[in-house]
């Protein structure tokens, strides 16, 4: 079954397609897309290794020529020497603007060849093809592109909207178990953020979805995306309401940034963590209720993913030092924290000019050094 999202931009409106199969026909869905028959491919070692093949002959086929640009796999690639490296292959390839860039990976290709797209010769089509859940249901969609610095995670990039994503839930199957939980909890944000019914839903079917079971992901993946694609139609960079996309992030961004950027910590387990750490904030904070942190904590756990701080590390975390981290949060202003927090189950909201101090001892209580 093939379901198409449409996200609404006006004259840069694009289609993200989920059906499984979708690598084989990327040659005849893209084709008509470009302006000319030539596309520099970004995928990391592994993706390549996997599925190259398969994408490759698929445009091939439809007459584009192919040139792969291959990184390592990781986080750490997602950085200013990544970005400066695969600039420089493209401008090897000579590449002209009325040449495609295809990010061919998870988040992390898709976030580095978007913004090398985005500032190449000021700007040059790209288009996405997604492999793993993380990327399918939340990364590939927006239009955000990014690298991280030393001074945090995606500080550094630009919003620049892919011509169309192709989601393969094929290509899951080849994705290891844990990556599959860290994407899981892309999709349960959604629930949490916005949309109780979907949350119950998840909350009965997410091992369905974890297992690959084929209608229960392509449902999942679809009304994950669709969720995002209203409301960054709405809200393209970010002023208001795409805010609430960043459920858990806040807290998730500092305890990547405190603990490397690494393998230790997936991004996608750093957001479980964030967002079961924002409904006890906000039950704490009298915002919602101590129930409703408690079941939005029990299904996250449910699908083995992290939801307290001695679960992301046996080091204990300093609290000092999370906050600092949080205060060079994107979304910040003028110096003041800003958090996406719950009045309940998928009623999620933007609470600016939180008080540093109260984060601060939520923290120690969660069991962080003081």
């Amino acid at each position: 079954m093939t379901r198409t999202v449409r996200v609404g931009l006006d004259q840069r409106a694009y289609d993200v397609v989920i059906a499984p199969g979708l690598l084989d026909e990327a040659g005849v869905r893209f084709r008509p897309l470009f302006k000319r028959a030539r596309t520099a491919i970004v995928s990391d070692e592994t993706v390549w290794a996997l599925h190259g093949a398969r994408l490759t002959a698929a445009l091939e086929a439809a007459g584009v020529a192919c040139h792969p640009v291959i990184v390592p796999p990781g986080e750490p690639t997602k950085s200013w020497a990544g970005l400066a490296d695969v600039s420089d292959r493209l401008l090897a390839l000579e590449l002209d603007r009325g040449d495609v860039v295809t990010a061919f990976g998870g988040g992390v290709v898709g976030d580095l060849a978007g913004f090398a797209a985005a500032i190449y010769k000021r700007g040059i089509d790209f288009v996405q093809v997604p492999t793993t859940l993380l990327a399918q249901v939340d990364s590939s969609v927006g239009g955000k592109t990014a690298i991280d610095t030393a001074r945090g995670k995606n500080l550094i990039g630009a919003f620049h909207q892919p011509l169309a994503v192709l989601a393969d839930l094929d290509v899951l199957a080849t994705l290891p178990d844990r990556e599959m939980r860290a994407g899981y909890a892309e999709v349960i944000k959604y629930g949490l953020l916005g949309d109780f019914a979907f949350f119950e839903w998840l909350e009965a079917h997410g091992p369905k979805v974890l297992a690959r079971e084929p209608e229960a992901l392509s449902y999942a993946v679809a009304r994950s995306v669709e969720m995002k694609a209203e409301i960054v139609a709405e809200d393209e960079k970010e002023a208001g309401r795409r805010a609430l996309l960043n459920l858990g992030h806040t807290f998730g961004h500092a305890l990547e940034a405190e603990t490397g950027y690494g393998e230790a910590l997936l991004h996608g387990e750093a957001v479980a963590a964030g967002s079961a750490i924002a409904f006890r904030f906000s039950a704490s904070q009298g915002l919602c209720s101590a129930q409703d942190a408690q079941r939005a904590e029990a299904a996250i756990a449910a699908a083995g993913l992290p939801t307290r701080l001695a679960e992301v590390s046996a080091t204990s975390f300093d609290a000092g030092k999370l906050v600092r981290h949080m205060g060079q949060d994107k979304k910040a202003e003028d110096g003041k924290l800003t958090f996406i927090l719950a009045r309940a189950l998928g009623d999620a909201f933007v609470a600016k000019d939180v008080a540093a101090p109260a984060v601060h001892d939520f923290l120690v209580s969660e069991g962080a050094l003081p």
